[in-house]
């Protein structure tokens, strides 16, 4: 009976530690995994409007442009403008000498009135019988001639000044000052690029997402690596696809007014197709792509969920979300490729979709 005693007092104590070293394994283990929660930054899925673009690449051309050439051979007495003056329609750019013009216009003048003369004469006699009809017939004829012969004189006279056809700027002079100018030569290359033409060449497959008016972007490359957007809208859409390569020319209407696009760049263009409005949307960084899904992490309590979600249209760092989460639901957007499902986390700083778009 003593002995019984004395291992039920050696028992009672040694159940106590056992109870104890559970206790402290328990404890031990929570703090173990509080220590390894992932810490993590969070935003609101939230409601909003998504485009959907189609980017490729542009030409501009001037839609006005001329070659201005001469009319007549000469010397160039005169040069007005430079290269990137901007004139308008009419104005004098350069002068030929037109001596020899000046001439041949005085000399079919003198032959115009010598004529008129002559009929007016033989018009104001009493005694037509002493007239030949015949002879007065030649006079007017003669006299229609000699005014047409005139008119071509004093046309080239006019053309001795060389204007320009349309408002815009002088891109290129090919004269000099002095210099034998020969007819038909180009001297002057003018183009107004107040408003440009965007030349895009699109898949036959885009030909049905398109039509008159459809708002575009003109994407601009700065040497600094900045990007500036200029609007700009579908002007004319080709009825027709080319055979060989599969695709339709679409022109684009681009402004210009403060002369920061010029003809000949190559651009970024940027079609808006349709918007969605009052759509799910998230950080398009959000998103963990695994086997083929994409899914993302929601906030339970401490833990995250993860959940595949379909998506919709995307812009930019902004995607349309079809299902898989709802609004207002708390999603991770950094520290995601650490997670698993039911993974705990620490929330680093809560922060709202809109102030990191």
């Amino acid at each position: 009976m003593d002995r019984f005693n004395s291992m039920k007092k050696l028992a009672i104590p040694l159940l106590c530690i056992a109870a104890l070293s559970g206790c402290n394994g328990e404890a031990e283990q929570a703090k173990e995994e509080e220590k390894f929660a992932i810490p993590v930054e969070t935003a609101l899925v939230e409601t909003g409007n998504v485009s959907s673009f189609y980017s490729t690449t542009a030409t501009l051309e001037a839609p006005e442009e001329s070659h201005v050439m001469s009319r007549i051979a000469g010397i160039v007495e005169q040069i007005n403008v430079e290269e990137g003056d901007r004139v308008t329609k009419g104005q004098v750019l350069a002068v030929i000498d037109a001596k020899r013009q000046r001439y041949d216009f005085n000399r079919s003048e003198a032959e115009v009135q010598i004529i008129e003369q002559e009929l007016n004469r033989l018009n104001k006699m009493s005694n037509k019988e002493f007239i030949s009809q015949d002879a007065m017939a030649k006079l007017e004829f003669n006299l229609q001639a000699a005014k047409a012969q005139r008119d071509l004189a004093e046309l080239q006279v006019k053309e001795s000044q060389i204007t320009s056809p349309i408002d815009g700027v002088i891109a290129a002079r090919h004269i000099k000052l002095g210099n034998m100018a020969k007819e038909f030569q180009e001297l002057f290359y003018v183009v107004n690029q107040d408003q440009l033409h965007g030349i895009l060449h699109l898949p036959e497959q885009q030909l049905s997402s398109l039509r008159i008016g459809q708002h575009a972007s003109i994407v601009q490359q700065h040497q600094s690596n900045n990007e500036t957007s200029i609007d700009a809208q579908v002007l004319r859409i080709s009825p027709i696809v080319d055979a060989q390569s599969g695709t339709f020319k679409v022109t684009l209407a681009v402004p210009n007014q403060d002369a920061a696009l010029k003809a000949g760049m190559f651009t970024r263009v940027e079609l808006k197709y349709d918007t969605h409005q009052n759509v799910l949307t998230v950080p398009y960084n959000a998103l963990i792509n695994q086997d083929n899904t994409q899914a993302l992490y929601v906030i339970k309590d401490t833990k995250a969920e993860r959940r595949e979600v379909s998506l919709g249209y995307r812009e930019n760092n902004t995607v349309e979300i079809l299902s898989g989460v709802s609004a207002g639901e708390q999603i991770v957007i950094r520290g995601q490729q650490n997670l698993k499902d039911q993974s705990l986390v620490e929330i680093i700083t809560p922060l709202s979709f809109a102030a990191i778009r």
